[in-house]
């Protein structure tokens, strides 16, 4: 990849270039392949809400997005992992494919894959365990890629991405690496990395650029992610949950794991962390009438896109993208 280069001033010069609108074509039948996929296997798709009264407080660094809602403040969602949880009151699976909104701190402009506004694919199940959603991740992955190749093989000629990048994806399962060893291996590569957080962004683009495939990062510190990733009973102080890393320098294009679902637990999370559990209201009387145990992930589709396309830039995949830092229409 190469160094870091900001897009166009002239919106209607990114639209017109031919490796825009090839990125775009294989976003598409990206999102094609992922609801095909999740339809077959009994999934219900919903639309996720945009703003509400609290959203995702993990949000790594990044501030969050307030509306004035009628003379209350709202929050423009994050992501939607409150609101997953709460669908499955309706049904076994669901996903939804929303926007979300993120004020990155500029600095992350040159990392080459954060956006401003970007769009998650949002994935719940009933029940589930963290390896049973890794699977489906996996093959949602798989899926994307086992469409675009053989369907959109001149837009990837166009834009110089090579099918082989993609063999050993295709060929045997993502590898799982635990946190402390994930941790082990930054510290090797003379990058700082605390033992308690999560893989900071040096650190996972190295993990990155040494793999030939897609691989998972499982079992996280409890204090490195939010009250919502459910701690492990047979391993206290970490949490049952999962990023995948894409191969190549292209660092994470998902994030998931178990979810906490009991309220004095919830609580007990939300206050270790700094959350006030005042905040939750409609969510903890959710959690009070009970909720179903779950586990989930969200897919960023602008990160996949930029892997499967081989783009040096994640804002090279987005129609109108809006970069940390950069005022833009």
């Amino acid at each position: 990849m190469n160094d870091h280069r900001p897009p166009p001033n002239d919106i209607a010069t990114h639209l017109r270039a031919p490796r825009t609108r090839a990125a775009l074509l294989v976003q598409q039948r990206i999102l094609v392949a992922v609801r095909d996929t999740l339809l077959r296997e009994g999934f219900v798709e919903l639309s996720a809400p945009l703003v509400g009264p609290v959203t995702d407080p993990g949000v790594r660094g990044a501030k969050q997005a307030d509306v004035d809602y009628y003379g209350t403040t709202y929050k423009i969602m994050t992501s939607a992992i409150l609101y997953k949880q709460a669908a499955l009151l309706s049904f076994d699976k669901i996903f939804s494919i929303a926007p979300n909104v993120r004020l990155e701190p500029p600095e992350t402009a040159s990392t080459g894959r954060h956006l401003v506004e970007f769009h998650q694919i949002d994935v719940e199940v009933a029940d589930a365990t963290a390896e049973g959603v890794m699977e489906l991740a996996q093959t949602l992955v798989r899926a994307a890629v086992s469409s675009v190749l053989p369907d959109l093989a001149e837009e990837l000629e166009g834009l110089g991405r090579d099918p082989a990048a993609f063999v050993e994806l295709l060929g045997r399962p993502f590898d799982r690496v635990d946190h402390a060893a994930a941790v082990a291996r930054v510290v090797e590569f003379g990058i700082d990395q605390r033992a308690t957080a999560e893989i900071s962004w040096p650190g996972e683009r190295a993990l990155s650029g040494k793999a030939t495939a897609p691989f998972f990062i499982t079992g996280y510190p409890k204090g490195s992610r939010g009250f919502y990733d459910r701690e492990s009973t047979r391993r206290p102080g970490f949490l049952r949950n999962f990023d995948l890393l894409a191969p190549e320098g292209y660092g994470e294009l998902a994030s998931g794991g178990e979810r906490e679902h009991e309220y004095q637990r919830i609580i007990a999370r939300m206050r270790e962390t700094g959350e006030n559990p005042a905040k939750y209201g409609w969510y903890l009387d959710l959690v009070r009438d009970g909720i179903r145990p779950s586990a989930g992930f969200g897919i960023g589709l602008e990160r996949l896109t930029r892997y499967l396309v081989g783009a040096d830039e994640v804002w090279e995949v987005c129609a109108f993208p809006k970069l940390p830092g950069r005022v833009t229409r």
